[in-house]
């Protein structure tokens, strides 16, 4: 296994470009964003209309990409989760919450909403990358996680 978490501009430009045309093809073609958690909420009970295949796939293709890249490159991601069990309940519990109190997730504010310039969407983005940002100093620097 090869870890494959270093910055690399390459890839993270093809990247960044992948995750754009994503969206905007969603968008042009079906008239949604492209929020995963929004994508997520609708598989289940109450929504029931002829989406659910066409989400189904692209949290499918999330889930399979790791797969394709090492079909592809012949490396496999490294894919690190933390053994802390009461960790993982209490951030998958917080991530979850603020996706639902901000009406949206980062890939459907971050990238959908500041394309779009929504108002919103700018001031939730920069609330949840200063949590990010925040949150990495003190586990890092503060406590030495």
């Amino acid at each position: 296994m090869t870890n494959l978490t270093t910055f690399s501009p390459i890839a993270s430009a093809a990247g960044g470009a992948l995750i754009g045309l994503s969206a905007v093809i969603l968008m042009a073609f079906h008239g949604r964003i492209a929020g995963i958690s929004g994508i997520v909420s609708r598989l289940f009970p109450p929504y029931t209309d002829d989406g659910s295949g066409g989400r189904l796939a692209f949290v499918a293709g999330l889930v399979v990409a790791p797969f394709g890249v090492s079909l592809v490159t012949g490396i496999t991601p490294l894919q690190i989760v933390s053994g802390n069990l009461p960790l993982m309940v209490g951030a998958g519990l917080l991530v979850g919450f603020g996706s639902v109190w901000g009406n949206g997730c980062t890939s459907g504010h971050g990238v959908c909403g500041i394309a779009r310039l929504s108002p919103r969407s700018l001031a939730a983005t920069s609330t949840f990358m200063a949590s990010a940002i925040l949150t990495v100093f003190v586990t890092r620097h503060l406590i030495g996680g």
